[in-house]
């Protein structure tokens, strides 16, 4: 794909995601979440809602996007952003009320905290949350189709693959920084020789000696 190429298909992403929230005629506060799959770490969930005039280039789902894009467009997100909330929900209370529940939890914080400063939440496939009197929309494929979900997805995807920077630092020996802490081949090994550490979540791990 050349430069020009890239170019529009940005644009047109850009347009379809803002024509989207325009569409819902209010504040809109978009929420995502990162890391609801993987063995080790937190689930981090973001809330964000941008300013009306916020057009930034490049913004759509962040699985979509490499690890430098990503980062470059977290910079400019949290310059356009009117509020937002991040929310970090560790692996013991993954382990504690599951992932599903701990993902919900992370969520009606955000809500919580930000519901004056909004008329709508959009959810990204998530559903029977407590909205504390907000209108709501659960969307299938929310980060590809909302302009302030995409830039939530993004704000809880940079925010967690810093956390596993910082873990692969503390623990090199697991190359958290190369798995993010997904269950990779490398990864299972690395526990079957280094044993699980307190960061993995061990509801997650019942079948190990399967891997």
């Amino acid at each position: 794909m050349t430069k020009e190429e890239r170019e529009k298909v940005y644009q047109e992403t850009l347009k379809r995601l803002k024509e989207y929230d325009e569409s819902c005629g209010k504040r809109v506060l978009g929420i995502d979440e990162a890391g609801r799959g993987p063995l080790l770490g937190p689930v981090v969930v973001a809330g964000v809602i941008m300013k009306k005039d916020s057009n930034i280039l490049g913004v759509r789902d962040s699985k979509k996007l490499t690890d430098k894009k990503r980062k470059e467009l977290y910079d400019k997100i949290l310059k356009d952003v009117k509020y937002y909330d991040i929310q970090i929900i560790d692996s013991n209370t993954i382990d504690e009320i599951n992932i599903l529940e701990a993902t919900k939890k992370g969520t009606e914080k955000i809500i919580y905290n930000l519901k004056d400063n909004a008329d709508i939440v959009l959810l990204d496939a998530l559903n029977k949350i407590n909205t504390h009197g907000l209108e709501s929309k659960s969307i299938v494929k929310g980060d590809d189709t909302s302009y302030s979900i995409a830039c939530a997805s993004i704000i809880a995807k940079v925010t967690r693959d810093n956390m596993m920077d910082i873990y692969d630092e503390m623990y090199p020996e697991y190359g958290i920084k190369s798995h993010k802490g997904y269950g990779t081949k490398k990864h299972y090994e690395a526990i079957k020789e280094y044993g699980v550490l307190d960061i993995h979540r061990k509801s997650f791990l019942k079948n190990l000696n399967k891997h």
